[in-house]
């Protein structure tokens, strides 16, 4: 992996997250990718393989205009990469805006498929 490929990646993951489009989501995972919202999911907790990611991501979408990301590289080692950004949410009559601090733990397969991904967040304080 080399810097543009991973920030090509990680476009495409926030045009599949703003899509809800399953050939998108679908496209960014190996077969057998393992996805972790939160760097302690081990076992059942983790999601495992390309169908199951899907159907999360679809569970419960977050509408399109609701939100806002970046994300970008920040560093690369072979297979692996470690990404940094923000996830924003907007503001709604329900609830204030919320700003995530996002580290993104990658590892990627000779297709440029992701086979594992672990987020790290932290929100920003009101």
């Amino acid at each position: 992996m080399d810097e543009a490929t991973v920030a090509d990646w990680l476009e495409c993951y926030i045009t599949a997250w703003r899509s809800n489009r399953p050939e998108e989501i679908a496209s960014l995972f190996a077969a057998d990718a393992v996805y972790r919202y939160h760097p302690w999911d081990e076992g059942a907790d983790a999601l495992h393989g390309r169908d199951a990611i899907v159907a999360s991501w679809l569970e419960d979408p977050d509408d399109p205009g609701s939100w806002v990301a970046e994300y970008r590289p920040w560093a690369i080692d072979g297979d692996r990469a470690v990404a940094l950004g923000t996830s924003r949410y907007l503001a709604t009559d329900e609830a204030p805006e919320a700003v995530f601090h996002n580290v993104f733990l990658l590892r990627f397969d000779d297709d440029g498929r992701c086979v594992e991904f672990t987020d790290v967040y932290m929100q920003r304080p009101d």
